[in-house]
């Protein structure tokens, strides 16, 4: 239950260090990915297109916001972003050797569906 009716429910005694704020920023973030997948939940749930139209437009809205979170989060703590970048770049690599040079062309097609004997060999 919401405790909005208490106005001093947000209220702390002190200010965040650095790292209690890197530590919100990354709760926040994953705020938002739960809202997104809810929201996008409920637009694949319902046929109305006026719903469908504006829980999309929020979802979209949250996404975006996972974006300034992040780019915020990498300003706080470079490491953090480094090792992020990093990651990617494995990703790269691995798309190299499967020879994918546009791996949005390659994720966008459907599979075949897989089925308990497709996946014995």
């Amino acid at each position: 239950m919401p405790a909005f009716p208490n106005p001093f429910q947000g209220n702390v005694e002190r200010k965040m260090t650095k790292e209690e704020l890197i530590q919100a920023i990354r709760l926040n973030i994953a705020g938002e990915l739960e809202a997104i997948y809810v929201y996008d939940a409920h637009v694949q749930a319902t046929t109305n297109e006026i719903a469908k139209k504006v829980i999309s437009d929020i979802r979209d809205e949250e996404k975006a916001h996972v974006g300034e979170l992040m780019k915020l989060l990498h300003l706080l703590d470079p490491e953090e972003a480094r090792l992020f970048a990093s990651g990617e770049e494995e990703v790269n690599e691995m798309l190299k050797d499967l020879g994918i040079s546009n791996p949005s062309d390659d994720l966008a097609q459907p599979s075949s569906p897989k089925t308990v004997g497709s996946l014995i060999k």
